[in-house]
């Protein structure tokens, strides 16, 4: 793998106006912030370049080559969230990038692609009210977006409200998650207007139970059902028009399992996967249709 550092020096602004920020001074996501270290998720193959992007409690894990994010890695304070930080939907560059690289506006145009956030506005937002409005600016950079279905069903409400139902279950520790999140980068995922657009997206949560490291993942799914939509999807195909991406589907997978299909290192959180692995391989990937139905026992 290859990782670098964004540039010292931001590039000069775009024609249109100066930009709002140049984020020389995020730190980032904390590794520590749960106690034992829940490492940044970083690419295991070495010809994979990345460059590592700080903001405001969480860090994006840039693949310059897909224009996309490979990870991302959010440190959430439960205690101290700011609910009431108004969202603007300015989406920006990053101007530590070179705009070419990253996924801006021209791939959400007149189209049914959704802007889909990878760490969740809120997520961040906690802190001081300076530190908390900063946080939710930082989330609108395309940088932390991928295309998304705008279609919104049970399986989408269920991918975006992972993060409230953990943070319940990670009351013993001052409600303290660290979530990490990313699309499934796969050479088959369909182009469009010059991005693959990912058909899967993964996230990792890590907490402590019982005064130990736990974990869990979980796998959204918009891949389309080709039965039905093939006719759609070549006559889209031809009109220049997103891939046909099918209703969000979401499951509960091993923290293994998203490490496989990544290719990403997760550090120790497979090992303290609160899902059991013993199951039979047709059952190894459990479709929720409820929070109940979540396993948060080892």
């Amino acid at each position: 793998m290859k990782q670098t550092d964004p540039p010292s020096s931001p590039p000069p602004p775009r024609a249109g106006g100066p930009r709002r920020d140049s984020l020389a001074d995020r730190t980032g996501y904390d590794e520590n912030f749960l106690g034992p270290v829940v490492p940044l998720p970083l690419p295991v193959r070495a010809s994979v370049e990345t460059v590592t992007l700080p903001y405001t409690h969480f860090t994006v894990v840039f693949r310059p080559d897909r224009r996309l994010a490979a990870s991302t890695a959010v440190c959430i304070e439960g205690s101290q969230l700011a609910e009431d930080v108004p969202r603007d939907d300015v989406w920006e560059f990053d101007p530590r990038l070179p705009e070419e690289h990253q996924a801006g506006n021209d791939i959400y145009r007149n189209n049914s692609l959704d802007r889909g956030h990878l760490v969740r506005r809120l997520d961040p937002v906690w802190g001081t009210p300076a530190v908390a409005g900063r946080a939710n600016t930082d989330t609108f950079h395309y940088t932390n977006a991928a295309p998304q279905s705008d279609v919104f069903n049970q399986g989408k409400q269920l991918w975006q409200g992972l993060e409230n139902y953990l943070l319940d279950h990670a009351a013993e520790f001052d409600r303290k998650l660290t979530v990490l999140t990313g699309p499934v980068l796969h050479d088959s995922d369909p182009p469009y207007r010059g991005v693959q657009v990912p058909l899967r997206f993964w996230k990792v949560a890590a907490f402590m139970q019982d005064g130990a490291l736990a974990s869990t993942a979980y796998v959204l799914d918009q891949s389309p059902d080709l039965s039905r939509d093939a006719e759609r999807a070549l006559a889209g195909a031809k009109a220049g028009a997103p891939p046909p991406l099918g209703p969000f589907r979401t499951y509960q997978v091993p923290v293994s399992d998203v490490a496989e299909i990544t290719e990403l290192e997760f550090g120790p959180l497979p090992d303290v996967d609160l899902m059991p692995v013993t199951r039979a391989p047709e059952d190894r990937w459990r479709r929720l249709e409820t929070f109940d139905d979540i396993a948060m026992q080892g």
